[in-house]
């Protein structure tokens, strides 16, 4: 790859979404519009997750003294498959403007990695081959990708460059596209040679970054990129095991400096690695029955209960009422819940107005083995009508939304209470309580539904955290998932995928 010395000028762009393929929520337009939609230059100076590049690569460029020319920034909130005029529209409106930009130096795109989109089995791929494509192949393609993707060989033949979020809890979003850039920037300046050797490390898993093993990994890959200088970026791709695609599963990156042989012998090593811990990963489960007994019996508050299957970031709808009725069932007070996706209801709550008492049905409406949907007597306490809260340095919109407290028959207050909100997203931080009001401080059970991305903002608050595992909103079981095109050599799948035991 060679580049004349001289200003730079490189196209920026983001398309991002992350798909449950076993979901029933299709994702329109009006979705990414709902999330994040930001035409050229409109892009906030805060990033939206995988749209970091854009807000990082405005100060490397002002910096260099290089052109930066903007396209458009896409985000939608986990669901499920992504319509497909929605997809089309947006990539090709990113296409053009890259068109009308050329001739770049280089290109670099804010992904998430685990679209699906209708009659597109592997989206980024197609995206990553028309940017391809239209650049030809001495420009500079470089990506940032979510570690929740499919890294398909489609997109590795595409792209020069992959650097993906560390991090998961994803607190280092920022920080992985200032490695992106720092690699662009070196290799605009002749300093280094990117290639990508990739592993397969054949097997399905979930790896948070709060506990080990998956925490001293991380750590001595970042240690690895630091005291090597052969080393450019190391990346664990973990897979999305919602997403039900023919490459879905846990793969290594090794991106180095002009030495591809070095990089596969690397990504192998520690990609067999993290093959020997399989199973090991995933933090402990408790059911709803539990998880409520031992939170009512903790001595100190609040005690956060995780409803980590009814995730809005995994692309569940976030209605699971499973939970809620547990903890009406053992007579739990101090609770607060945050939060229950429906916008029926919200509407309702809206039109009754704060302070109104009013039956309301609510919840479980979207998919099965979510529950019942909730029918209750209600207080109506507060409304936001443009509700957010905190991820990191991002901000995160969840809709209109209405506080309710549930009350008994005869009126009484139950000592639990709810967020309803209009636009789906898991529970990343405390300030989607007082978003409404609430101080989750005061409370003695917080309920959230999200899988880890909570615990870096509430392990802090936090007296207790317990991972609920209530009803399967969720496809989290591998070996019992009706998958279509996932492989079947690939572990829990396959008890031995190397073929080592034999």
């Amino acid at each position: 790859m060679t580049v004349p010395p001289g200003p730079r000028k490189i196209f920026v762009a983001a398309l991002a979404t992350e798909t449950n393929t076993f979901s029933p929520i299709v994702v329109d337009r009006r979705a990414f519009e709902e999330s994040l939609y930001a035409p050229p230059g409109q892009h906030p100076a805060t990033p939206t997750l995988c749209t970091a590049p854009i807000p990082v690569g405005r100060r490397v460029c002002a910096e260099k003294g290089w052109e930066l020319i903007e396209g458009t920034a896409a985000w939608a909130d986990p669901a499920g498959l992504v319509a497909r005029g929605a997809f089309e529209t947006l990539r090709d409106e990113i296409l053009g403007q890259l068109q009308a930009a050329l001739p770049v130096d280089a290109v670099v795109l804010g992904l998430h990695g685990a679209m699906v989109a209708q009659g597109y089995l592997d989206p980024e791929g197609d995206f990553l081959e028309r940017v391809r494509g239209i650049v030809g192949p001495d420009v500079l393609l470089a990506a940032e990708l979510d570690p929740h993707s499919h890294l398909t060989a489609r997109r590795v033949a595409a792209a020069d460059v992959f650097v993906v979020f560390k991090e998961f809890p994803h607190t280092d979003f920022v920080d992985r596209a200032e490695d992106l850039w720092r690699i662009v920037v070196d290799t605009l300046e002749g300093r280094v040679r990117p290639v990508m050797s990739v592993f397969d490390c054949r097997m399905i898993d979930v790896f948070p970054t709060s506990r080990e093993p998956m925490r001293g990994f991380v750590d001595r890959m970042m240690a690895l990129e630091m005291s090597d200088p052969k080393v450019l970026s190391l990346s664990a791709i973990h897979g999305f095991m919602a997403g039900d695609v023919p490459e879905m599963g846990a793969k290594m990156i090794a991106v180095t400096d002009g030495d591809a042989a070095y990089g596969a012998a690397l990504a192998e090593r520690l990609g067999m690695e993290l093959f020997a811990n399989r199973g090991k990963h995933l933090m402990p489960q408790l059911d709803e029955k539990a998880a409520v007994a031992q939170a009512m019996a903790a001595k100190a508050h609040p005690v956060v209960i995780a409803d980590m299957w009814d995730n809005p970031g995994g692309g569940t709808a976030g209605d699971a009422t499973v939970v809620l009725k547990e903890l009406l069932a053992q007579g739990a007070q101090g609770v607060a819940i945050g939060t229950i996706w429906d916008p029926m209801a919200v509407q309702l709550c809206f039109v009754a107005g704060e302070g109104a008492e009013m039956p309301l049905r609510f919840g479980a409406k979207s998919a099965p083995f979510t529950g019942e949907p909730m029918d209750a007597l209600v207080r109506v306490v507060r409304l936001n009508a443009e509700a957010e809260m905190r991820f990191g340095e991002s901000v995160v919109p969840f809709g209109r939304a209405a506080r309710i407290a549930v009350l008994d028959d005869q009126g009484q207050e139950t000592g639990i209470e709810v967020i309803l909100n209009t636009v789906r997203a898991q529970s990343y931080d405390p300030s989607l309580f007082t978003a409404l009001g609430i101080d989750p401080l005061a409370q003695k059970i917080l309920v959230i539904k999200s899988t880890n991305h909570f615990y870096a903002a509430f392990q802090p608050i936090a007296a207790d955290i317990l991972y609920c595992s209530a009803g399967r909103p969720y496809p989290n079981d591998p070996t019992t998932t009706p998958y279509r095109h996932v492989r079947a050599d690939i572990w829990p799948r396959m008890a031995d995928p190397f073929g080592k035991d034999s």
